[in-house]
Order: structure tokens, then sequence, then C-alpha cells
């Protein structure tokens, strides 16, 4: 069941999106007549959309092919002339889907996409915001995100970026050595590109915001617990994800394992050994088994078993050098102003997709559940979590896993990161809008509604974000307002605004107080909430984990 679950989670974050330089009108002809930047490689001719222009598919790093597969990303070659920039360019290789034909995507993908407003800034430069998308560390692309909104609205320059992903972002091998997780590296080179050509699209290098959901947040936990990421970000917004983020057994499907998002360099190195005998690249020396690995075609390679056997970055390399959650808690990361979120309803997203196959219909299904899950303490959560009160079953063990494995770790997270820096800016949010639009591809089911799930806050800040309807007008207004609170966080290091609710700091050693701004539509929606006590955390962070 894992397979399939972890396609669809792939799926949901590599929907193909038209990319804002690959919409309205002809790219080409467009293309004519958009404006040209002189990057430190070379000219690149972007597309103009009226209040905005956007510029697809500048390398910032060599294709990873060949010779350079499985190897940390090396800088692109300077072109000759004016690079055309209108349109994105490939996806990195993605987690096929269950019955799939062709691989999806191309192993030359290091690319990103730059959107700025047409305006010239006034005086100052303009903050920047890097993207790293989500998708499970197996799926999506910089270009799903259209981000003019953001550009324009909150008057930034916007990158979005391609990482490697899967058995090319972060295989490992003992022939490799304690090689980075690449995929981490291509991300951290995407900012050193930022940090070497933000001002050349209106943009203050020493203003950069690191933001992304799901595995997009896992990244920057990473980044926040990285050595080699320093300077290169001097904000952070982790959007449902966090340093402590996990998953209990069982949660993803019944027989999964347990979920941790990091893994021991070891253990991927085992991994690595085991693909290896399975692509029959055994024999000889060390560097003959590289070099028959690296033959291997992109086909044998993206599997959906080789893929998913690895998307969990490795620590205990120069990158990251421990496990991100063992840095948190000593006190060894960037101390830079933060932005931890969740959605209400995060897991009713990964519960909604396997609901066909494992459905939960009784309190007998349930009960199994958290026995799988929790063991001997499954009485105790059960009594905490009675399934009569809750619409169903099914709602009430996603209600146990959205609180146990994103809130009150991500609040969790903020009390580690206030424990070693108490006067560092902390904010927390908290997603809740109940009628948010269905994810495009989610599964429809009348008993069982998503709420706010996972992902489902992106088309407030995204508006290309497939979904199955549009945004109502009350709607539209909450999406101007995070897109307010994100940019001015962005531009300051503090979400508020003189015409927007208060949004006040994050109190993590008060976890009582209502220090988590809650993100609902309509008059009142946008509040400080307790989260803490509205997710029981109390009784998470007593019970034995």
């Amino acid at each position: 069941m894992l397979l399939p679950l972890l396609c669809a989670v792939a799926l949901l974050s590599a929907t193909a999106v038209p990319a804002a330089g690959a919409r309205p009108g002809s790219p080409d002809a467009a293309g004519q007549g958009g404006a040209v930047v002189r990057t430190d490689h070379g000219l690149v001719r972007g597309v103009s959309h009226g209040s905005y222009t956007t510029f697809g598919g500048i390398p910032y790093a060599a294709p990873p092919t060949g010779p350079l597969r499985w190897r940390a990303p090396v800088p692109a070659a300077a072109w000759q002339g004016v690079r055309d920039a209108t349109r994105p360019a490939q996806r990195c290789v993605q987690m096929p889907a269950p019955g799939a034909g062709a691989v999806t995507g191309s192993e030359d993908c290091l690319y990103l996409n730059v959107t700025v407003p047409a305006t010239k800034p006034a005086g100052k430069k303009r903050p920047v915001l890097v993207w790293m998308h989500g998708g499970a560390f197996l799926g999506g692309s910089g270009s799903d995100y259209s981000a003019e909104r953001l550009a324009v609205r909150g008057d930034t320059v916007v990158v979005t970026v391609n990482y490697r992903l899967g058995i090319f972002g972060y295989f490992g091998h003992s022939q490799l050595g304690a090689a980075p997780p690449f995929g981490l590296a291509d991300q951290q080179a995407a900012l050193r590109w930022v940090r070497a050509n933000a001002a050349r699209f209106g943009g203050d290098p020493g203003s950069v915001t690191l933001f992304g959901e799901s595995a997009g947040a896992l990244s920057i936990c990473a980044h926040l617990t990285s050595p080699t990421a320093a300077g290169l970000f001097q904000r952070a917004v982790l959007q449902s994800g966090s340093c402590l983020t996990s998953f209990p057994r069982g949660a993803l499907g019944p027989g999964t394992p347990a979920y941790e998002p990091f893994a021991s360099l070891a253990d991927v190195q085992t991994a690595g050994a085991q693909a290896a005998r399975q692509l029959g690249c055994t024999q000889g020396g060390g560097d003959e088994v590289l070099a028959c690995l690296r033959r291997q075609s992109t086909d044998r390679l993206a599997t959906a078993r080789l893929m998913q056997s690895f998307n969990r970055p490795a620590f205990g390399n120069g990158l990251l050098p421990m496990a991100p959650d063992q840095a948190l808690a000593s006190g060894r990361f960037h101390r830079v102003p933060a932005v931890l979120g969740t959605n209400h309803d995060e897991m009713r997203m990964f519960v909604g997709l396997s609901l066909a196959a494992f459905p939960i219909r009784t309190e007998s299904d349930y009960r199994t559940r958290l026995a799988e899950a929790f063991g001997p303490a499954a009485p105790a959560v059960e009594a905490r979590y009675p399934a009569a009160d809750h619409p169903s079953p099914a709602l009430a063990w996603a209600a146990v896993l959205t609180d146990r494995s994103f809130t009150c770790t991500t609040l969790a997270a903020g009390r580690a990161i206030a424990a070693h820096a108490p006067g560092l800016p902390l904010y927390g949010y908290e997603f809740n809008d109940p009628d948010a639009p269905v994810l495009a591809g989610l599964p429809a089911n009348r008993d069982f509604p998503y709420g706010a799930a996972h992902g489902f806050e992106m088309p407030f800040l995204f508006p290309s974000f497939p979904t199955e309807r549009p945004l109502t007008d009350s709607q539209r207004a909450l999406s101007d307002r995070m897109v307010g609170y994100w940019t001015n966080f962005a531009r300051t290091g503090n979400p508020n605004t003189p015409d927007a609710p208060l949004w006040p700091t994050l109190r993590p050693s008060s976890p009582q107080m209502p220090s988590v701004q809650s993100l609902v539509p309509g008059p009142g929606g946008i509040r400080p909430v307790d989260a803490y006590s509205a997710h029981a955390c109390s009784f998470w962070d007593r019970l034995p984990q």
C-alpha cells in the first residue's frame, strides 16, 4: 500500500500546471519583446504579462547527467547571446504513477524560475522569496507554482526551484562516501545563484526568505540545521512540516512502517547496496560499481520501488552532520526569524487517499489502527479521541494523526527553537478553512470531508494551483491577507501590517497562550487561537513516543 500512496502524494504535488511563463499568449512571440536581464552566466529574455514578468528555465547548475549523476551540483556553463527564458524547463524525474508507461521528467532539470513585478522597485531592492516545492521528495516542480500574486501584491521577487528527486536526489552507496543529499545540495546551489543574481532582477540578496510546504518545509528544516547553508537565507517559512515531523507505524496504511523524514547515512548506503545488486552492478571494485550504476538508463532507475527507496535525505555528511531533530534540540541551527504553520486537518488528505484500499468504517476498524500505531498506549489514545466524538471513525483517525504528527510536533519545534534563541522572532499559524477548495486529483467521498487538509492552503498563495473550484470572494479576501502576511514577513521579519489583524509572536514557553494565528475566511476568522489545547498537545507531550 505504501507505494501507491506515495505515488498519489507525489502526483498531487506534481500535477502538470501551466507555469506563469508559459500561459497567456504565445511565449515565443511575447519573448521577442520581453525584458532582458544579464545574469552572472549570460543574458536571459523573459516574457511580460502586464503587471509582472517571468523568466523560466534558468540553469543554476550543470545537468547532473552521465558522470555528474550522484555528484554535488557544479556550476552551469556560461552561454553566448540571449537565452530564451520564456518557459520553464522540464521537471526532474518523478515518481511514476501506478500503471504509467514512460518516465515523466528529465535528469537535466536543475533550473529555476523568477517572477518580478513589471514596475521598477521604488528605492530599495525588493525582498526575495525562494520556494521549495513539496511532493514527498518524489514529485513536484518549481514551475507548478505561479507566483504573480506574491510578486505583484507583495512587491517581491519570487524564485521557484527544481531539485533532484527520489533515487536521483537521495541515493547513497559506500563508494560515494559521505556524499551530501543531492537534492538538498541542489537547493543550496540555487540559493547561491540567488545570492549572485537577485540584484540583477531588482531583488535584495541580503533579504532572502526560504519558504516551502511539506517536503519543501522539511528541506528548510534541513537548511536551518546545515552548516553549509550559513548566510544563504535570512528568514524561513515552514508550511506543514518541521524538524520534528514524523508518522507512527501504520499511519499511511496497515503494515506501513513508521516514518522519519531523514535517514542515517548508513541506512541509505545499505539501501544503495541493495539497489546495486538489483541492477546487477556488483562486479569489480568501487569505481566499476559506480560506473555501472551511472550507465543505467533513466527508465531503469525511475521505477516506483527504486524511487521510493530513496526519498529520505541522509544525515552524517558535511551538509547534514546530524539528524535535524537532534540538531534543533542541541541548538545547532541558524538564528533566523521563522514562521511555523500547519493546517487544521492535515492528515485527512493522507487518510482520504487510503480509504478505498483500507476503509475505516467501524469503531473496531479504528481500534485496530490505533493498536498498530500506538501499541500499549492505544487505549489512552482512544480515551482521548473516542470515535463517538467525531462524525466517523475515519475522521477520528485523521484527527489523531493530525495532532500527533503535525500540529503538536510543529509547536514542539517552536519550543526547541525558543529554548536556545529566546529573543528570535517566531510566528505560528493554523490554516483552518473548513470549505477550502479540494485539490484536483483527490478522490471524492461525501462521508469524508477534507476540510483544511494537507496542501489546501496552496491555492491561497499560488493562484494556478489546481483545485476542483475557484476561491469564493471571502476566500479571495483571506488569500489577500495571507499574501500580505507572507510578503511582509519576507520584507521585515514580521508578518504584521497596519491594515491586517494582529498576528502575535509564538509563545512556545507558555503553550496555553493563544498565540497561533488562525487563518479562516469571513469576519473574525483571522485571530489568535490556542492550538496547543485544541489539538491535545499536552496529551501527546506526555505520551511515550
